[in-house]
């Protein structure tokens, strides 16, 4: 019971909320949403502002792959530019939100499952700011990255992401970021262009998310390798999947759901969302 002393007086310093801040798992595609005021920014700056303003973020980004689970614990996150063959202006984005490191060793204290390291090097990928960046422009709120351990399987990590519902009713935004459809070797990169292009199986396959996720058949998205031949187009490597399963176990049983920016982009790809509410 002493070592949850701590969570209890941070919680405490939050308050409890008469509201359950919602969930939500974001397709966050191309790097170059970050600057664009597109459909897709549009909607993640709209939802900044309807959202009840939270004390703080946490994000489970596709692009933070680790061996064991880790939350970054430093008092202002560097701002990761995890890729290459973009313009210089979206190299130039800085997102200077600051930490929290308190909450980071709290939140550590939440899992019981696994240890979890508090990390100082890792920072804000673009998982994770290209969105957040339009929902809070200012920067003025705590942002923290909870990383997925990669050699485990999706029962691992959908079970893991129980443990942090409790945040939910402490002012913390809890956001998955990836792409439920994400197959990159297939991408039809000349209809990128295209206001909405997705080639037969990954429209069935955003589909067929949208109803498991609709009927709540969550075993079902778990064991997604056994589903059908689209889905293992759909998601040959799990990296942009698990954020998803992360927020199906945040959901609570009295929560509306709500899909947006539910589009296949350069073929191989779904910008589809979800919230929880």
């Amino acid at each position: 019971m002493a070592s949850l002393q701590p969570f209890y007086n941070w919680t405490q310093s939050l308050g409890e909320e008469d509201l359950t801040h919602p969930v939500l798992f974001i397709g966050h595609g191309s790097p170059m949403n970050a600057i664009e005021d597109n459909e897709f920014s549009q909607t993640w700056a709209r939802f900044g502002k309807e959202i009840p303003k939270p004390k703080a973020v946490l994000v489970i980004s596709a692009h933070w792959l680790t061996r064991g689970s880790h939350i970054t614990a430093m008092d202002f996150p560097k701002t990761i530019h995890d890729f290459g063959g973009f313009p210089q202006e979206l190299f130039n984005v800085q997102y200077p939100a600051p930490g929290s490191p308190s909450l980071a060793v709290e939140t550590s204290k939440l899992i019981t499952s696994t240890s979890v390291g508090l990390d100082h090097d890792w920072g804000l990928d673009h998982g994770t700011w290209s969105v957040v960046r339009h929902m809070y422009p200012n920067a003025d709120i705590p942002v923290l990255q909870f990383s997925i351990d990669y050699n485990k399987p999706p029962e691992y990590h959908y079970e893991l992401a129980k443990q942090l519902k409790a945040l939910r009713k402490k002012g913390v935004l809890i956001i998955g970021s990836g792409n439920m459809v994400h197959n990159l070797r297939m991408v039809a990169w000349d209809k990128l262009g295209e206001a909405e292009y997705g080639f037969d199986w990954a429209i069935e396959m955003n589909q067929v998310f949208k109803e498991k996720i609709g009927n709540h058949d969550f075993k079902a998205l778990i064991d997604y390798e056994k589903l059908n031949k689209a889905a293992r187009l759909a998601i040959p490597t799990p990296d942009h999947y698990y954020p998803l399963l992360y927020t199906l176990a945040l959901r609570d049983s009295k929560d509306d759901i709500g899909f947006f920016n539910d589009k296949p982009v350069g073929g191989s790809l779904t910008m589809t969302s979800v919230k929880w509410d």
